[in-house]
């Protein structure tokens, strides 16, 4: 059974049955929906227990442009299994969130499941030509689902997150042209590219920068993330958690699989640079997340903050000489981006609920929410908790290897980058004293709690939180054997 091209396509087969049928209400068009990303959750759960070896398997594989070189080919390996049972949970709790959605809801309920199609394809894909395609979809999705269903500036947003990231595939296309052209026979194949990087001196440099320049705008980094703040802001709720939790990825998931496994050498001796890049991006997502008054915005730069561990660690990875420590850096960066999603997916869930009681995000608004809406405020704490890397939630194990594995590279750097897990305590700390606790001002005694809904798109997530953060191995087993065997 090609089970792995069933999981990718069954979201898209959704898609095209929501568009098909002409005046199908908006209970049917979520029951789709459901049903559609259901089926692929269930999909990415029997790749998982299938199993990964050390290189790719579960290998699907038709011709498509054979003169060129270039065919569907899908495949997985440790690497990318995390991030597609990621991106399958984070869409069917964003679509069960999302039943309340009436306007023109089968378009909407279509865009996300063509979203989730694009999103798998990226991870799955072993074909450059192929990964660029389903790549490039994701943009055109998530345009319309900020222009057509987000808040009062959408429109802005929309097109401002648009243009950065067309113009920052740009170079990613010219850097797979370059390692077509490079490779004999000429193949887009990514397995023989990375079993033998073509590339080498300043053609596998300039490769390189075009790679990390794509990549950076879309994990994002500083100066390059001026596209996130006002696409999270804008953004419908159940678009914000696929943003950050899944796309976000697919820029640190560039990283690993094309410049440090296609560029090995280049990005070696680029490698401290880029990590000094992901330090500064860290910590300046940190600071003006402690400086924001919005709680959506100061969810959005955590983001910031979080991604710039995870470029630390890949670049750690790159430099380090010693098997090991690049194991270890990478199972850091691949388990950072799992709890990465899980957590700012629930928080921006939260935040999502909070606007749409309130119709506001102020912390100075609110106050002693704890009694009157306790499931949400304590579900919030808790995610709260694991983002500051509390022991015992999902942020700490990852942050703890990425530091650990940074430590063994760059002593210095590591010591550096700690600083904004101090300053995310405090920002978080902040944030749950402002909104839930002290004095509850009247004109919220009334607020209502989690609805059914709701609670059944957040706990999956809280859940996760704490199982993740105390049983790691669950990620780390599928992942350290395909890290073991990358590098030279």
């Amino acid at each position: 059974m090609p089970l792995v091209s069933l999981t990718v396509f069954v979201p898209l087969l959704g898609a095209m049955l929501l568009v098909g049928f002409r005046g199908i209400s908006s209970r049917n068009a979520h029951l789709i929906g459901l049903g559609a990303s259901g089926l692929a959750l269930l999909g990415t759960i029997g790749i998982w227990a299938r199993g990964v070896g050390i290189g790719f398997t579960q290998v699907e594989e038709v011709k498509w442009i054979p003169s060129l070189g270039a065919a569907y080919r899908v495949g997985v390996d440790g690497v990318s299994v995390p991030l597609i049972l990621l991106t399958a949970v984070l869409f069917f709790v964003s679509l069960i969130f999302s039943v309340t959605v009436t306007d023109h809801a089968a378009a909407y309920v279509a865009l996300f499941l063509l979203l989730e199609t694009a999103c798998l394809g990226v991870f799955v894909a072993l074909d450059m030509m192929l990964f660029y395609v389903f790549w490039e979809v994701t943009l055109v999705a998530m345009y319309f689902i900020i222009a057509g269903w987000g808040y009062e500036h959408r429109q802005r947003a929309a097109l401002t997150f648009f243009i950065y990231t067309l113009l920052g595939s740009l170079p990613l296309l010219l850097a797979i042209l370059a390692l077509y052209l490079g490779s004999e026979p000429r193949t887009f194949d990514m397995r023989a590219i990375i079993e033998a990087p073509p590339l080498s001196g300043i053609a596998a440099g300039l490769t390189l920068v075009a790679l990390l320049i794509a990549f950076a705008v879309k994990t994002p980094v500083f100066p390059v993330h001026t596209w996130l703040p006002a696409a999270h802001v804008e953004a419908p709720t159940a678009g914000s958690v696929v943003l950050a939790g899944v796309l976000l990825k697919l820029g640190t998931y560039g990283l690993v699989r094309f410049a440090l496994q296609m560029t090995p050498g280049a990005f070696r001796d680029a490698a401290l640079t880029v990590a000094i890049v992901g330090v500064f991006s860290a910590l300046y997502g940190a600071f003006v997340a402690l400086a924001q008054t919005d709680l959506k915005r100061l969810v959005a730069y955590t983001s910031v903050n979080h991604m710039g561990y995870v470029v630390v660690a890949v670049a750690a990875a790159a430099a380090a000489s010693d098997p090991g420590i690049r194991a270890r850096a990478i199972d850091g960066a691949v388990l950072q981006m799992v709890s990465h999603g899980i957590v700012t997916g629930a928080l921006f869930l939260l935040v999502g609920i909070l606007q749409q009681r309130a119709h506001t995000r102020e912390m100075g608004e609110f106050g002693g929410l704890l009694n009157v809406t306790p499931y949400l405020g304590w579900g919030f704490i808790l995610a709260a908790f694991a983002s500051l890397g509390l022991p015992g939630l999902a942020h700490f194990p990852a942050e703890f290897q990425i530091f650990l594995g940074t430590f063994e590279v760059w002593p210095v750097l590591a010591a550096i980058v700690v600083i904004g897990i101090a300053i995310t305590a405090g920002l978080y700390l902040r944030a749950i004293q402002a909104t839930f606790l002290g004095t509850l001002p009247d004109r919220w005694r009334k607020m209502p709690d989690l609805s059914a809904p709701e609670a059944w798109a957040v706990i999956p997530l809280l859940v996760l939180t704490v199982v993740v953060g105390v049983a790691p191995r669950l990620v780390l087993d599928i992942v350290h054997r395909t890290a073991e065997a990358i590098g030279p």
